[in-house]
């Protein structure tokens, strides 16, 4: 195991340890979730459109071969704002929809933390991509099996690391700073993966550089296309789990 590795898991379990003494509530005191409801659901005047003509209206995304959409409802309230604010400030480009930049820089910072509170607020079922469809439509899908290899051990003759160090068991999501990624969009998840990786090798054109510390950029990097669809066939199918802010998961059978 690299130098590298062992401090980038050992920040990883700091930091996991930090958010994790966090108050629930701590990141939305202050912040209305009936605006940001208001906002996602209706847009701002003629100038913002309503986040749910993209992201469904229940957040969970779209997951049309032509536009992949992320899930964002009950995603981690911290990792949702700092995305808004990459967008809004450049640090991150939308190539999917090619809308969010123009409309997160519309927001006023106070509504983009709204909007965080409100779709963090959703409670979502399981309902990952269906693979099965996507494959029937062309889409190259890849084998969960050894998709959760990956996620939960890693790679050692590669020095990937798993990505539950960061994410969590099955991608559940960890603390307030790790996004949830188990039942994320099949397709979302391969563009974002290869976007992290074309990043790391420094192709700018449809890369990805705004993660912590370039943690995801350093696994993308050695990452194949196959371990890439792999991983995420398992995570788009991985349940959520069975706890009480999450009533509508079927949880772990």
């Amino acid at each position: 195991m690299s130098m590298w590795r062992v401090k980038r898991e050992v920040i990883c379990l700091i930091l996991l340890g930090l958010f994790f003494s966090l108050p629930l509530d701590a990141a939305e005191n202050g912040n209305s979730i009936e605006a940001g409801k208001k906002i996602f659901t209706y847009g701002v005047n003629d100038r913002i459109p309503a986040c749910q003509k993209c992201h469904g209206s229940d957040g969970m995304g779209l997951g049309a071969v032509d536009i992949a959409t992320p899930r964002t409802a009950a995603q981690t309230y911290t990792y949702l704002l700092k995305q808004l604010t990459d967008f809004a400030t450049g640090r991150r480009t939308d190539d999917v929809m090619h809308q969010m930049n123009r409309i997160a820089k519309g927001l006023s910072a106070q509504q983009r933390r709204d909007v965080a509170a409100f779709l963090h607020s959703l409670k979502w079922p399981y309902e990952g991509s269906d693979l099965a469809r996507l494959g029937r439509d062309g889409v190259n899908v890849g084998n969960p099996g050894r998709g959760r290899i990956i996620v939960n051990f890693g790679v050692r003759a590669r020095s990937i690391a798993a990505c539950k160090v960061c994410h969590g068991y099955d991608g559940h999501g960890a603390g307030r700073l790790y996004p949830v990624l188990s039942g994320q969009n099949y397709l979302y998840l391969t563009h974002e993966l290869k976007s992290f990786r074309r990043a790391a090798l420094r192709k700018k054109e449809y890369g990805r550089a705004n993660d912590f510390m370039a943690q995801m950029r350093d696994v993308a990097a050695k990452l194949s296309d196959q371990d890439i669809l792999d991983a995420a066939a398992f995570l788009t199918g991985a349940k959520p789990p069975p706890m009480p802010e999450n009533p509508k998961g079927t949880g772990v059978e």
